[in-house]
């Protein structure tokens, strides 16, 4: 059975730091398309970062520059490096894996930016 878990989130100031954390059970991470997604209240699910089997990666716009996804395969997680945090950002993260017609998503990681 295929388990994600999110964690690292938080409380942190602006141009804080924080660096979630995306773990998998029950598949290889290192073989799939990952991304990250976040979700403000009242707001739509929005892709942030994804990164694929070759490495390669995708960020979106308001993140360039600042945040750093990126995977460690003999933990089997993937990660988000996320600087220079804006209020803006305030949202629950969560990782998605598609495989096939099935798309798995984990429980989410509060991340607040406030002064």
């Amino acid at each position: 059975q295929v388990q994600l878990r999110e964690s690292g989130g938080g409380l942190v100031q602006p141009g804080g730091s924080l660096r979630l954390s995306c773990a998998a059970s029950g598949i290889i991470l290192g073989r799939n398309t990952i991304g990250w997604y976040r979700q403000a209240p009242q707001g739509e699910r929005e892709l942030v970062a994804a990164i694929y089997p070759s490495g390669t990666t995708n960020y979106a716009d308001s993140v360039k520059g600042r945040f750093t996804i990126s995977r460690d395969i003999r933990k089997n997680t993937v990660a988000l490096q996320m600087n220079s945090l804006k209020p803006d950002d305030t949202a629950r993260y969560y990782c998605k894996l598609p495989i096939g017609t099935v798309t798995y998503w984990g429980q989410g990681t509060q991340v607040t930016v406030s002064s």
